[in-house]
């Protein structure tokens, strides 16, 4: 069943508060990278707050599919897209993040391609094998 936009962001909100902060945790401790910064949960966040903006928009493109689903390769251009607006909303426009003149861009897009890949993978995997009707239910667990 293709997701509703409801279904959308309950999924995009559950796995960036699971999967999402396992992978910054150890960016953000400094286990992993340059020292420790929390820049990278502020980015988690900004992925979150813009990720249900553009979900409207991909519920509205969605609905001119004649199958009405969204492909594989449409979700990897969907993430490479808000990575470029992201890196353009902060170095750019100069969005408020604590501790963005310290944020390398490849770390940036290091942190942000582990938390997308994750998040698709185990939105293809996992939470198939746990909800096994989280599909059925237009992508709503609650």
């Amino acid at each position: 069943m293709t997701p509703t936009l409801f279904g959308r962001w309950q999924t995009r909100l559950l796995l960036l508060g699971t999967v999402g902060v396992l992978i910054t945790l150890p960016l953000a401790l400094g286990i992993i990278g340059p020292g420790a910064n929390s820049v990278y949960f502020w980015v988690l966040g900004y992925i979150a707050v813009f990720g249900l903006g553009w979900d409207i928009l991909y519920d509205y493109f969605q609905k001119f599919r004649w199958d009405r689903d969204w492909p594989g390769l449409f979700q990897l251009f969907a993430g490479i897209w808000e990575a470029i607006f992201l890196i353009l909303i902060v170095k750019v426009l100069s969005l408020p993040l604590p501790g963005v003149q310290n944020l390398d861009i490849g770390w940036f897009v290091r942190h942000y391609s582990l938390v997308w890949l994750s998040v698709y993978m185990v939105s293809q995997t996992l939470m198939r094998i746990l909800f096994p009707r989280w599909r059925f239910r237009g992508g709503q667990w609650l």
